[in-house]
């Protein structure tokens, strides 16, 4: 299990938390900000990512000491901090499940959520179990349709071995991705690695359970896709906002037209030069992420 500390102690300050979920399993977070803001926000990572992800946007977040702002981020099971789990738990609904009683021990019951990628998925599930929890919705790149080119090029590095040093797993990351992020410097893709990857003795390891590549196989590209659209429409009660990478592979387009179609009042930002997901390092979608923030506020 990745330590808590570490590395990540450069990043904003950040009060760490742990709970149990329903069948044991010792979870983990991160909260940012003020604890007594009206309007919490919540952050909901990818597949194999965990709330390292969102240090930069949190650290955004709570900058203007105008507007104090209460931000959390989970690590799902099997993920960043998290205990590992067996691995067909690794699914959105389970996941759905333990953030919600994550939320319960934060005292959480309303909040502006914002999911990247698998993040999204949690959403969905989440906006059928929960509706009332939605004070706005936020997805990164996802959708409730998922392009199966995206999916088949997830599917080709979930769970697979890092080589053995910081050089080379910064080189693979830029073979593998540098055409999702063709504006990236070396000093990003060198941060993206480190960003994305734990560290265990100066070398590079997975920030997640490798088991999760098990799961991902179970429901992947050769598998009929579950029907998302009934979670997206069960927001069509608060505002929505997605942000959409424009080389993205896994959120179309054409999908985008479709939620805008489905949720009329639909917030559109679109980040140049990334694919899926935009990493929200970048001004302007910081930026824009705040103003829809303090528009629901």
């Amino acid at each position: 299990m990745e330590q808590p500390d570490g590395e990540q102690a450069k990043a904003a300050p950040a009060r760490f938390f742990a709970y149990p979920s329903a069948d044991g399993v010792a979870l983990f977070g991160r909260e940012w900000g003020d604890p007594e803001a009206p309007l919490p926000v919540v952050l909901l990572s990818g597949l194999t990512r965990n709330s390292r992800d969102y240090e930069a946007l949190a650290e955004a977040l709570v900058a203007d000491a105008a507007h104090p702002t209460r931000v959390v981020a989970f690590d799902y099971r099997g993920r960043g901090g998290s205990g590992h789990a067996p691995y067909p738990t690794y699914t959105p609904i389970q996941e759905a499940q333990d953030i919600l009683a994550g939320l319960a021990v934060l005292g959480i019951s309303r909040a502006v959520v914002l999911g990247t990628s698998r993040g999204g998925l949690v959403m969905f599930v989440l906006a059928i179990l929960r509706p009332q929890l939605f004070a706005a919705a936020i997805f990164n790149d996802i959708g409730p349709f998922v392009e199966v080119a995206g999916i088949q090029r997830i599917d080709s590095y979930v769970g697979a071995p890092l080589r053995v040093t910081w050089p080379e797993a910064v080189a693979d990351l830029k073979a593998t991705q540098g055409f999702m992020f063709p504006a990236l410097s070396d000093g990003e893709w060198e941060r993206f690695a480190r960003q994305i990857h734990g560290d265990a003795g100066g070398k590079p390891c997975l920030s997640y359970d490798p088991a999760l590549g098990e799961a991902f196989k179970a429901v992947g590209s050769g598998k009929p896709q579950p029907d998302m659209w009934p979670g997206f429409d069960a927001l069509a009660h608060v505002p929505v906002m997605v942000v959409r990478g424009a080389l993205s592979d896994v959120l179309s387009a054409r999908t985008v037209e479709d939620m805008a179609a489905h949720h009329p009042g639909l917030v559109i930002h679109e980040v140049a030069d990334q694919g899926h997901a935009p990493l929200l390092w970048d001004a302007p979608a910081q930026q824009a992420i705040i103003a829809f923030i303090r528009s629901v506020s």
